[in-house]
């Protein structure tokens, strides 16, 4: 990590800008951004990511020196945000403008993705607790999933997602990657321990989520099931299926929430230990986790004090604060 040297700003805020974001024909300047900010925020330190990686760096080197960490770009920027500062120790709260091609994270809490809308929710100063999970030490704002399709959010050319958003996702996912290889795919023999309960049988696809829909609304749950702020994070799996081609039925089940507990299971859990016999690929909010024989998640309960309307989905805390506290 390059040397970022800088000092506590009482009263300020840092502003974390990804310029590569989202699709180029509907992503708003810096100026409009700045503007908008100002008049709730005063002065803002605005801070411009150069490479992958460097809002998590910038994060974890200035986060506890400002009592509002604002992150503009998609899940993947904010991703990096929360990481650097987990990693940093800092209790900053977070601020999250969505100018990603999906925003599914914004869409679940309740961050509004029209840039004025998300500026006025920030102005506002309601903040709600989130759970973080983490995996294998790194962190995670709201999914890890490991089967069919893990690699078409990282794998998906930048110039292509700027340019059509979540289609690209669709384009290079199910047309060129998951339709084409269905047959070829086979179920993992995996032993899940979950909160001491162990599992073990063949799995064609896993996912440990904090939503009520992720990959732009693909896998979606019942909002009764689902709490932001419960410690306890949503995993579902998906059994053997009779032929890779039951994928399509399988999501339609999953669509009417239809889970049956055969091929499709939802369980809830805030330790988990996903234990295969061959390196296995996962990704986390989107981007990648990397391939692991042995795979450790926990729920880090209200880790994060995040600006969003929390209308639904959060449980009542006493933690939930108008106004963050001066240090």
């Amino acid at each position: 990590m390059s040397k970022i040297v800088d000092l506590y700003q009482p009263g300020k805020t840092l502003l974390i800008y990804n310029p590569r974001a989202g699709r180029s024909t509907a992503r708003p300047q810096l100026s409009e951004i700045v503007s908008l900010l100002q008049p709730s925020f005063g002065e803002l330190v605005v801070q411009t990511t150069l490479h992958p990686g460097h809002a998590r760096e910038l994060a974890q080197a200035l986060g506890n020196n400002y009592d509002t960490v604002i992150c503009c770009g998609g899940d993947g920027t904010l991703n990096e945000t929360i990481n650097g500062l987990l990693l940093g120790g800092a209790t900053a709260r977070v601020g999250y403008i969505p100018i990603g091609s999906t925003n599914d994270l914004a869409k679940n809490i309740g961050v509004p993705t029209d840039l004025h809308q998300a500026a006025f929710l920030l102005s506002r100063g309601d903040t709600h607790r989130y759970d973080i999970g983490q995996f294998n030490g790194r962190y995670f704002t709201y999914f890890a999933s490991f089967g069919p399709g893990v690699s078409v959010s990282y794998s998906t050319p930048q110039k292509m997602k700027n340019a059509l958003g979540y289609a690209a996702y669709m384009i290079n996912g199910f047309l060129f990657q998951v339709i084409p290889t269905l047959r070829q795919v086979k179920p993992k023999h995996i032993k899940i321990t979950c909160d001491g309960h162990v599992i073990e049988d063949d799995f064609y696809f896993g996912a440990v989520s904090n939503a009520y829909s992720v990959a732009g609304g693909m896998f979606r749950y019942s909002e009764r099931d689902v709490r932001f702020n419960d410690g306890l994070f949503e995993v579902m799996l998906v059994r053997r299926l009779r032929h890779a081609t039951q994928i399509f039925p399988m999501l339609y089940k999953m669509h009417r929430h239809d889970y049956d507990g055969k091929t499709l299971l939802l369980l809830q859990a805030k330790d988990l230990t996903f234990e295969f016999s061959e390196p296995v690929p996962w990704t986390l909010d989107g981007e990648r986790g990397g391939a692991v024989t042995k795979a450790e998640i926990h729920v880090l309960p209200s880790a994060v004090q995040i600006s969003c309307d929390g209308k639904q989905g959060f449980l009542p805390q006493p933690a939930a604060t108008k106004k963050t506290e001066s240090r």
